[in-house]
């Protein structure tokens, strides 16, 4: 009997669930921007949906997150409790800043998240349209000041095709870049620029209270629930989009990279994320595997190339 019971005892400990890792995300920027939004909004979906039991965020701000990256890459080797929240963004610093450290030294996981981009100005503003500001731009490039997201980034990129499709030399622009969506936005607000660029989601709250305009959306066609016109619309042939993506740490077992994977695939597929998706007017760009590492090889390449083009890579 009692081998009976220690037989039995022994059974059910083997038959516990595994327990659900601990988590901790870095958003490589400062609070309030995208990257800082979408590892807070997947730090409560993971608790949430009990993916995770326990999960932090963290932010290491600082040249459009290769100072994250690099951090990321040297301290967490083989751990596979950290995240990394990263994207488009990420992939032209890193070309630009001539970063050391890339997305190589990292355990790319999966694209999560898209935005477009949309150029806005303060309600106040005598630019009505991008027409207006696009006139603005050819008769002085260097009159109108571009606030966005870091250099070599997703904004500063839309600025200079913005340039490029107006006629206009895109090493001329005037792009002041801010590390973190808080900064760029209180400076849009004090009308310490010209205009605003930088994905919907970081500018809806002060769109939706009337403070900011909408001139124009980097999309192909109308956004459901965006009340703009797109830039091809307003006369400009410019379309690109944000994305989002999460990374593991570099060193991981192929045993740990799956187990990490399926929280993620369990996260982008949840109801909880899903629902914070519609509230947040990101896109559903959910790729991994195999084919997110062939997708992130190829948008890595098309971004050196327009950043040449543009000038901002020599």
């Amino acid at each position: 009997m009692k081998h009976v019971l220690i037989a039995s005892l022994a059974m059910s400990v083997f038959a516990l669930p595994a327990l659900a890792a601990d988590y901790s995300i870095m958003a490589p920027a400062a609070p309030g921007g995208g990257w800082d939004q979408t590892a807070r909004t997947m730090q409560s979906a993971l608790q949430t949906e009990k993916i995770s039991g326990k999960v932090q965020v963290m932010n290491v701000p600082g040249a459009g997150g290769t100072i994250g990256i690099a951090q990321f890459a040297s301290q967490q080797k083989g751990n596979p409790n950290q995240l990394m929240v990263g994207g488009y963004v990420m992939v032209g610093a890193i070309l630009t800043n001539k970063s050391p450290v890339t997305l190589k030294d990292v355990t790319p996981i999966a694209r999560l998240t898209g935005e477009y981009e949309v150029i806005v100005v303060p309600a106040s503003s005598d630019i009505k349209t991008i027409a207006d500001l696009t006139a603005k731009l050819k008769a002085n490039p260097g009159a109108v000041s571009w606030g966005g997201g870091s250099a070599g980034g997703t904004d500063h990129i839309t600025a200079g095709l913005i340039a490029k499709a107006s006629g206009v030399d895109p090493t001329k622009i005037n792009y002041i870049a801010f590390s973190g969506g808080g900064e760029a936005l209180a400076a849009i607000l004090g009308g310490q620029v010209t205009a605003g660029i930088s994905s919907y989601g970081e500018f809806e709250g002060q769109i939706k209270a009337g403070a900011l305009r909408v001139l124009g959306i980097s999309s192909d066609k109308k956004v459901d629930g965006i009340d703009a016109p797109t830039l091809k619309e307003g006369g400009v042939d410019v379309v690109i989009q944000n994305w989002r993506m999460v990374a593991a740490a570099p060193g991981l077992t192929d045993e740990q990279k799956k187990a990490v994977s399926a929280d993620i695939e369990k996260l982008a597929k949840s109801k909880t994320w899903q629902d914070n998706l519609k509230s947040k007017g990101w896109i559903d760009t959910y790729l991994a595997g195999p084919e997110f590492d062939a997708q992130l090889a190829k948008d890595i390449a098309s971004t050196e190339s327009i950043l040449k083009d543009i000038g901002l890579v020599k």
